[in-house]
C-alpha cells in the first residue's frame, strides 16, 4: 500500500516536543517499508484546501495520522481527521468525534463524571460561584488544550485557600499553558500510565507502567513537567523513570487500573490507541488524570515501551494501526 505519513508542518522555532513528530515520522516510515509499503509524506496545515490538494495529488491508500497539533494549536487536533473523512481516506487513530472531545481536558473530565469514572475535581475561570469560599487545599495548573507537559513544572503545583487565590493562580499561567488553563486538585501518590491498542476483539490494554520520581526531595512535586520529558539534561528527566516490575501486592491495583483504563475508551469512543495517565493516592483510590487519543510513537516513549512488553515489535504496532485503518473504513462503507 501507498501510505501518506500526515504530521504538521513545523515553524523554524519549534520546541523539543514539536521536533518529536518527526522522529515518530522517520520510525513509521522505516517499519512501513520494512513490512513492504511505499511510505510517503505529507504536512499539515490551517490551509486545508492545500492538504487536501497535496493528498489529492499523492493519492494513498491509507493516511498514517500523526498530526498533534495545527497552527501550533493543540484545540485544532480534530481538524486532521476531519479532513481525512472529509476525503473519504482511511486512517490511522482516533476518529474526528474523539479526537474533538479528548483535545479539552475539561470536557473529557466532564465525559468522565458522566460515566461514574474517577477524576479528580477541578475549577476554571469560567465557573460561576462564591469567590470567596473555601478550597484548601493543592492544586496544579494545567493548560486545558496543549499535550506533552506544555508549561508544566513544580511551580505548577500552587496551595490555595479559597476560590479568588485559585482563579488568580490560573489568570497568572493562562498565556504559559497555551491560552486557557484549570485548576485540578493534586493527587499526592503514585502515577500510572496504561496504553491500549486496537484489536479484532475490542482494545488491548498493554502492561502498566509506574513513572518512578527517584530521589525528589520532599518539597519538590512527583510531577511529569516538560523537563521531566524533553530536557535530557535536567534532572527531572535523568530521575523520572518507568518501570513495569510490580509485586503481588499491587496485583489488585494493577487488574483495576486496567478495567478502568478500557471504561476510558468506551466512554471517549476511542480507536486505534490511546493512553490513560492515572494517579493512585495514599488510600489505593485510583483516579484518571487524563486521556491520550494519539499518544506519540516515538521508539523510546511509553506506548512503544509497553508494546515491547507485551511482546510486539514496531512494525507489529504499525501493521496492527494499518490493518484497523483499513478494517474500520470497510465497516463504514458497508453500514
Amino acid at each position: 500500500m501507498k501510505v501518506a505519513i500526515l504530521h504538521e508542518r513545523l515553524p523554524p522555532e519549534a520546541r523539543p516536543d514539536e521536533l518529536d513528530v518527526l522522529v515518530q515520522a522517520k520510525a513509521v516510515a522505516e517499519a512501513l517499508t520494512r513490512l513492504g509499503h511505499q511510505p510517503v509524506f505529507a504536512d499539515f496545515s490551517l490551509d486545508l484546501a492545500g492538504v487536501m490538494e497535496s493528498l489529492r495529488d499523492l493519492h494513498p491508500d491509507l493516511v498514517f495520522n500523526l498530526v498533534e497539533s495545527a497552527g501550533g494549536q493543540g484545540r485544532l487536533v480534530y481538524l486532521a481527521p476531519a479532513t481525512l473523512d472529509a476525503l473519504g481516506l482511511p486512517y490511522t487513530g482516533a476518529r474526528t468525534e474523539a479526537m474533538f472531545l479528548t483535545s479539552n481536558k475539561l470536557v473529557t473530565k466532564r465525559i468522565l463524571q458522566l460515566h461514574h469514572l474517577p477524576t479528580p475535581s477541578w475549577f476554571c475561570s469560567r465557573m460561576a460561584g462564591d469567590n470567596g469560599r473555601p478550597v484548601n487545599g493543592r492544586y496544579i495548573i494545567k493548560s486545558v488544550w496543549e499535550e506533552a507537559s506544555v508549561g508544566l513544572d513544580e511551580s505548577s503545583v500552587v496551595r490555595a485557600g479559597d476560590l479568588r487565590a485559585l482563579q488568580e493562580e490560573i489568570h497568572r499561567r493562562t498565556d504559559a499553558l497555551g491560552g486557557e488553563a484549570f485548576a485540578e486538585a493534586f493527587i499526592d501518590g503514585r502515577e500510572f500510565n496504561l496504553s491500549l491498542l486496537s484489536d479484532a476483539d475490542g482494545p488491548q490494554v498493554l502492561p502498566p507502567a509506574e513513572t518512578r520520581f527517584v530521589d525528589y526531595g520532599p518539597d519538590k512535586p512527583k510531577i511529569v513537567g516538560y523537563r521531566a520529558k524533553w530536557e535530557e539534561e535536567s534532572f527531572e528527566y535523568r530521575h523520572t523513570l518507568r518501570r513495569f516490575d510490580f509485586a503481588d501486592s499491587d496485583r489488585p491495583l494493577l487488574s483495576e487500573l486496567t478495567s478502568l483504563a478500557r471504561l476510558c475508551w468506551q466512554a471517549l469512543g476511542l480507536d486505534g490507541y490511546a493512553r490513560v495517565d492515572f494517579r493512585v493516592d495514599q488510600t489505593d483510590r485510583p483516579w484518571v488524570l487524563e486521556v491520550n487519543a494519539n499518544p506519540c510513537l516515538s521508539p523510546d516513549a511509553g506506548f512503544m515501551a509497553a508494546a515491547e512488553r507485551a511482546g510486539l515489535s514496531y512494525e507489529d504496532v504499525v501493521q496492527r494501526l494499518l490493518a484497523h485503518a483499513v478494517h474500520g473504513m470497510a465497516r463504514s462503507r458497508a453500514g
